[in-house]
């Protein structure tokens, strides 16, 4: 049954079967797995980072505390169209696990985030 409101319970959900997809992705998972490991006890350290972050997101509860655009910059370059995939992913996920009306409000703010970050990232990287 899908689910009809954002809790912080569907938020671990989605969370954790999109990072579930994630590491399977013949193309995300090494670009994920260089910058957080491939041992299960360092992903469960960045899925609580996740769960904060998209607590915030969706329910603004204030959880997270970090800094989106310094994480990403701090990888190695990477190709921007990768963001492509992790929407394409992070859509079907949220399809699979709520009704339509809250699926796309996950869909709508994901998109918001990924062109802010492919943004942000474009220009600090022209900058150095």
């Amino acid at each position: 049954m899908k689910h009809d409101q954002i809790t912080e319970q569907t938020i671990k959900e989605l969370v954790d079967t999109f990072y579930g997809k994630v590491r399977a992705d013949e193309q995300l998972a090494p670009i994920f797995n260089r910058a957080i490991g491939e041992d299960w006890s360092e992903w469960k350290t960045h899925l609580q980072t996740m769960y904060a972050f998209w607590s915030s997101v969706m329910l603004t509860s204030g959880r997270y505390h970090g800094n989106p655009m310094g994480k990403h910059l701090a990888l190695p370059p990477f190709d921007p169209a990768l963001f492509d995939r992790w929407l394409e992913l992070f859509a079907e996920t949220a399809d699979e696990i709520h009704v339509p009306e809250v699926a796309e409000e996950y869909k709508f703010r994901s998109r918001r985030i990924a062109e802010n970050l492919k943004q942000g990232l474009a220009f600090y990287r022209m900058q150095a």
